[in-house]
């Protein structure tokens, strides 16, 4: 039996929620959105844009603005933004209304992934102990999910299929 509730995925930046969500709403047939690409096709900016043009707290009233009009649909697979779940509002709706994944690494792997990415500008020139002061500040809210997928020793396929075996029992 397979559950009509939305497959949220949460965890920070480099964590793959974009990747494995692609994926696995490819295996389930549902569709797939990505908050932080449906804020840069209905804003026309990208989100380093949005952050040097206006500011970070603009950006984080349009991110729930989109994020919990998106989480009305059904059945679909949403990647939240790596600062999304702070947000109290979509973190109660996420906790309420869906089945919500931490895709939780090691530090040290997140690190090599978001240093110095350009498209990220919260992490962008972060040192390297800013983003672990980051990364627990933020793991604090992500472990609010209801499910914790520890990636650190599967392959993208062995991640997909612990969550669709958690999604076909709920």
């Amino acid at each position: 039996m397979k559950s009509k509730k939305n497959l949220v995925f949460l965890g920070m930046m480099g964590s793959g929620k974009s990747s494995i969500g692609t994926l696995l709403a490819k295996r389930l047939n549902l569709k797939f959105i990505d908050i932080d690409k449906q804020i840069e096709i209905e804003s026309g900016l990208t989100i380093r844009k949005i952050f040097e043009t206006k500011n970070e707290d603009f950006f984080r009233k349009l991110e729930e603005k989109i994020t919990l009009r998106v989480l009305k649909l059904k059945s679909t697979v949403i990647a939240l933004g790596g600062g999304a779940f702070i947000n109290r509002n979509i973190k109660k709706e996420v906790i309420k209304n869906h089945l919500s994944f931490w895709l939780n690494w090691d530090s040290k792997i997140l690190i090599s992934r978001i240093k110095n990415s350009k498209k990220r500008p919260v992490a962008f020139e972060a040192s390297e102990d800013e983003l672990i002061d980051l990364i627990k500040y933020r793991s604090c809210f992500y472990s609010k999910a209801l499910y914790e997928i520890k990636c650190d020793n599967l392959s993208k396929n062995e991640i997909i299929n612990e969550i669709i075996k958690i999604y076909e029992t709920n």
